[in-house]
C-alpha cells in the first residue's frame, strides 16, 4: 500500500542526504518510520498575542508584528551565515535571529505582516528571538482568522542535541507528516473517523473499536501534529498500546514455541548426589527455598523444558536451590552448566561447591568417593592447555558439572549431553550469548535465570512474560538485618571520621569490611575533597598526579588506588588493607579474594566487582564512596555483601551532593528500606526503562519509546489479555500479516530470536 512505500523511504530521498545523515548520527534513524516513531517528550501551546514590551525575559511568547528591516552578514571564521531580521508591533522592536539560513531574506522583506513565536532570550543586552517559528500573513487576508490559527497551536517538543533541535525536527518531521496526511482521505481526517480498512493497520476494525481507539496512521500522524491536548493524548494511548501489545505477542510467540521444544526429563527424588549434597549443608533449607525447589522439580519431571526465573532478595539462598537443580540433572544423566558474569563470582562457586560436596565432587581421583561427580571452573584466564583439556572432557561427558564466565559460551565449547543451564546474575548477558550455550545440546536444556535485582509486577509482565517466575522472599535462619546510614559530607564532614572509626571497632572484633568506590585509580579521578583525610599523603598523592601530564583529572570521584594509599597510611594503617578491581589479572583478584575469604586480608578496597554473589559472611561493615553515583539497585545489591552472618551489617553511603538534592534524597530512599521491590520501583521512576533493562539484555530499548511499565500496568495487562486471545485464533498470526511483519521485524531488529531478560 502506498503508505507503507512512503514509511520505507529512506530519509535521504525525503529531507535531503545532509539531514538525512544527522538524524542517522545522531538517532541512528534512515527511514521515515524510524523517525515516526520519534515521538514529542511535550507540548507547548502557544500563547495569546502579547505586546513586545511586555515579554518577559525568558518566556515564550508570540507577537503580531511587522517587518522593519533583514540584514545578512557573514560570521568571521564560521561557515554559513547570520539573518537579523527587526521586526516591530507599533510600540517596540524586538530582533528575530536565524542561523545559516540567510534565505528567509526572501521571505521576510520590509514591510511584511506575520505571527512569529518563540523565547525572548538576552544577547548583548538586545532582546531577540532565535530561530522563532512564523507564519506570514499574505497582503489581504483575514489577520483575524490567521491569529486563531497560529497563536493556541500545539508545539510539539522533541528529545533532541545540539545539532539537531526541536525545531529541526519538526520541519523534518513536517515532510513526512503532509505526505501521509495526503493518503488519509479528506472525509475520514479525525482520528474517530479513520476506518482502519482505508489505511493498513496493526489491529482489526472490531478491536479498534472494542478498545476506543483510533487507526494507527492517524495516530501517528496527531502525535505530531495535534489539534488539541485531547487528540494527542488519544494518539499516544493508541501508540503506547501498539508497544505493549507488540512486546507480549513476542514474549507469548517465545514461551510457545518453548513448550514445543524437547528436553530431559530429571528426577528430584533425593538420592544420588542430590541426597548426598542434602545431607552434609550445613544449615536447613528455608520454607521458601523448599517451596521454589518443589517449583523447579515440577518443572524438571517434563520433557518440556524449564524456562524458569528465579529473583530473590540480596542473600536469600538462590544459588544453594540452583545447585541442587544441577545435581538432580547429573544424576538423571545430563550434563549442567552455570554460567557466571565475571571470575570473581565463577570462582567464588567453584570453590563453594567443592568445600561442600567434599570427596563428592572429586571424581576420578583415588580417594574419591563411589558416587562422587567431576567438577569443573572454565574461565578465559586459565592457560589454553588447560581450557583445551576441559572442552574435550566436556564433549566426552567427563564432567558433570561446569561452572564458567564467557569462556564457557565460546564456539570450541560443546557437551556430550547438557541437560540444564544456569544463568547467574542473567541481566549481565545478552541474548546471542545465552542461547548459545542453550543450543550446544541436541535436546535442550532446562534453563534456570537469576536474578537478586527485584522485578516490579509489570516489569516481570513486559520484560519476563515468557519465563514462569519463582520468587525468594525471605533470608536464611541467623542472616542479620543492615543497618544504612548517610555521611553527607558537605554538611556534616566529622561523620566520615567515625565510619573509618566504625572499620576498626568491626575488625577489632574480628570482622571485615569493604570500602567500595566508582573509580579504579588516579588516572581514571582525583577528588581533591579526600573526604577529611588532609594528612601528608592525601598532599602527595594529588601532587604526584597532577604533575602527570597524561592525566584527566575529575576532582568528582574516589578510586580504589587512591584511598587504598590514603588509609592503609592514614586512619586504618593498623588494619590489613587490600586492593581488588576489574584491572586486576585473573590470579591476583582470585588469591585476594581467596585471602579475604580466610581472614587473612581485614578490609578490601574495591569497585563493584564485588556487587554480584561475593559471599564472605564475616564482613560486617562497607563504606560506599561517592554513592550518588551508584544505581538505586546497584547500592541495594553492594550492601547486601555485608551481614550474610551472624552479626549484623552496617553499609555507609558516603556523598557529597548537596543538601536537599535529588541525589541525597535517593540516597535517603535507600538507607530507609531493606524492600528490594520497592527499590526497584524508586529506580525504574527516576530511570528510563531502556536504561534500566540494558540494550543488550531487552532487545526493546529503541522500542519502548511511550510505553512505561509502572506508569502504564492497565495498558500492559489489557495488551496480555489481547495477544493472548490473538494468539490462541492465530498462532502464527497468518490473519493478520502486517501485524506478523510488525513482530517479525522487532524480533530480528533484536539481534535474536527472541527478547531477552533485563
Amino acid at each position: 500500500m502506498q503508505e507503507r512505500a512512503l514509511l520505507a523511504t529512506r530519509l535521504d530521498r525525503l529531507i535531503g542526504p545532509k539531514s538525512a545523515r544527522a538524524f542517522e548520527t545522531a538517532f541512528g534513524y534512515e527511514t521515515a518510520a524510524d523517525l515516526l516513531q520519534h515521538f514529542p517528550r511535550r507540548y507547548l501551546r502557544r500563547g495569546e498575542l502579547t505586546p513586545i514590551d511586555e515579554i518577559p525575559d525568558g518566556s515564550e511568547a508570540t507577537i503580531l508584528a511587522q517587518v522593519l528591516s533583514a540584514k545578512s552578514r557573514r560570521i568571521p571564521g564560521r561557515k554559513g551565515g547570520l539573518l537579523e531580521v527587526i521586526v516591530t508591533d507599533g510600540k517596540a522592536k524586538l530582533a528575530l535571529t536565524f542561523f545559516n539560513q540567510v534565505w528567509r531574506e526572501r521571505d521576510l522583506r520590509p514591510g511584511k505582516q506575520g505571527l512569529f513565536a518563540g523565547k525572548i532570550t538576552l544577547f548583548n543586552g538586545k532582546r531577540q528571538l532565535t530561530h522563532p517559528e512564523y507564519q506570514l500573513i499574505p497582503d489581504g487576508d483575514d489577520v483575524d482568522g490567521a491569529i486563531d490559527g497560529f497563536a493556541g497551536k500545539l508545539i510539539p517538543i522533541y528529545p533532541a542535541t545540539s545539532k539537531l533541535p526541536s525545531w529541526k525536527i519538526e520541519q523534518a518531521m513536517a515532510v513526512i507528516i503532509d505526505s501521509l496526511s495526503a493518503l488519509v482521505p479528506p472525509e475520514a481526517s479525525t482520528l474517530k473517523e479513520q476506518s482502519p480498512s482505508q489505511v493498513e493497520d496493526l489491529l482489526s476494525k472490531e478491536l479498534l473499536e472494542e478498545l476506543g481507539l483510533p487507526s494507527r496512521m492517524s495516530a501517528l500522524i496527531s502525535v505530531h501534529r495535534p489539534k488539541s491536548v485531547a487528540e494527542a493524548e488519544s494518539a499516544k494511548e493508541r501508540l503506547t498500546f501498539d508497544e505493549a501489545l507488540i512486546l507480549q505477542l513476542i514474549l507469548m510467540r517465545r514461551r510457545n514455541s518453548i513448550r514445543r521444544l524437547h528436553a530431559r526429563r530429571c528426577s528430584f527424588d533425593g538420592e544420588g548426589i542430590l541426597g548426598k549434597f542434602d545431607q552434609v549443608l550445613p544449615y536447613e533449607l528455608t520454607e521458601g527455598q523448599r517451596r521454589v525447589s518443589a517449583e523447579i522439580a515440577s518443572d524438571l519431571e517434563h520433557e518440556t523444558p524449564m524456562y524458569r526465573l528465579l529473583q530473590g532478595e540480596v542473600g536469600s539462598g538462590k544459588t544453594v536451590v540452583a545447585i541442587r537443580a544441577m545435581l538432580a540433572t547429573v544424576d538423571s544423566g545430563g550434563q549442567a552448566a552455570l554460567l557466571a558474569p565475571t571470575e570473581v563470582l565463577a570462582q567464588q562457586h567453584y570453590q563453594n561447591l567443592l568445600r561442600t560436596l567434599g570427596p563428592l565432587a572429586e571424581a576420578g581421583r583415588l580417594d574419591s568417593a563411589t558416587s562422587a561427580i567431576s567438577v569443573a571452573l572454565l574461565t578465559g584466564s586459565l592457560p589454553t592447555s588447560e581450557k583445551s583439556q576441559i572442552r574435550e572432557r566436556l564433549m566426552r561427558g567427563e564432567i558433570d558439572l561446569v561452572i564458567g564466565t564467557h569462556a564457557l559460551i565460546a564456539e570450541q565449547v560443546g557437551f556430550k549431553n547438557l541437560a540444564m543451564v544456569v544463568i547467574d546474575e542473567q541481566h549481565r548477558f545478552g541474548v546471542e550469548q545465552r542461547d548459545a550455550l542453550r543450543s550446544r545440546s541436541d535436546v535442550t536444556p532446562h534453563v534456570l535465570v537469576m536474578t537478586a535485582t527485584p522485578i516490579p509486577r509489570t516489569v516481570a509482565m513486559t520484560v519476563f512474560g515468557d519465563l514462569d517466575v519463582s520468587i525468594l522472599d525471605q533470608l536464611p535462619q541467623g542472616r542479620s538485618a543492615i543497618a544504612t546510614h548517610l555521611i553527607p559530607v558537605l554538611a556534616k564532614p566529622h561523620f566520615l571520621e567515625r565510619a573509618w572509626q566504625r572499620i576498626l571497632e568491626e575488625v577489632s572484633k574480628g570482622r571485615q569490611g569493604y570500602v567500595v568506590a566508582p573509580r579504579i585509580d588516579q588516572k581514571d579521578s582525583l577528588t581533591d575533597v579526600t573526604f577529611g583525610l588532609t594528612n601528608d599523603v592525601a598532599e602527595r598523592a594529588a601532587k604526584l598526579v597532577e604533575e602527570d601530564g597524561d592525566v584527566e583529572i575529575d576532582r568528582e570521584m574516589a578510586s580504589v588506588a587512591e584511598f587504598y594509599q590514603l588509609l592503609k597510611d592514614g586512619p586504618l594503617k593498623s588494619i590489613r588493607i587490600a586492593p581488588l578491581h576489574g584491572k586486576m589479572t585473573a590470579e591476583a583478584k582470585a588469591k585476594t579474594m581467596q585471602s579475604f575469604q580466610e581472614g587473612e586480608i581485614d578490609l578490601l578496597i574495591s569497585t563493584t566487582v564485588i556487587e554480584v554473589g561475593v559471599d564472605v559472611p564475616n564482613a560486617t561493615v562497607m563504606v560506599i564512596l561517592d554513592a550518588d553515583r551508584f544505581g538505586v539497585s546497584q547500592l541495594h545489591q553492594l550492601r547486601g555483601r555485608v551481614g550474610r552472618g551472624a552479626h549484623p551489617g552496617l553499609c555507609l553511603l558516603v556523598t557529597r551532593a548537596e543538601e536537599n538534592s535529588p541525589a541525597i534524597e535517593r540516597l535517603n530512599a535507600v538507607a530507609s528500606t531493606l524492600d528490594g521491590f520497592e527499590l526497584a520501583r524508586l529506580d525504574l521512576e527516576q530511570r528510563r526503562e531502556g536504561d534500566v533493562l540494558g540494550a543488550t539484555q531487552s532487545g526493546t530499548r529503541s522500542h519502548l519509546r511511550l510505553l512505561r511499565v509502572l506508569a502504564d500496568e492497565e495498558v500492559i495487562i489489557k495488551a496480555r489479555e489481547i495477544a493472548q486471545g490473538i494468539l490462541e485464533r492465530d498462532p502464527e498470526l497468518l490473519l493478520s500479516p502486517y501485524l506478523a511483519e510488525v513482530v517479525q521485524a522487532m524480533e530480528a531488529e533484536s539481534e535474536a530470536a527472541f527478547v531477552e531478560k533485563g
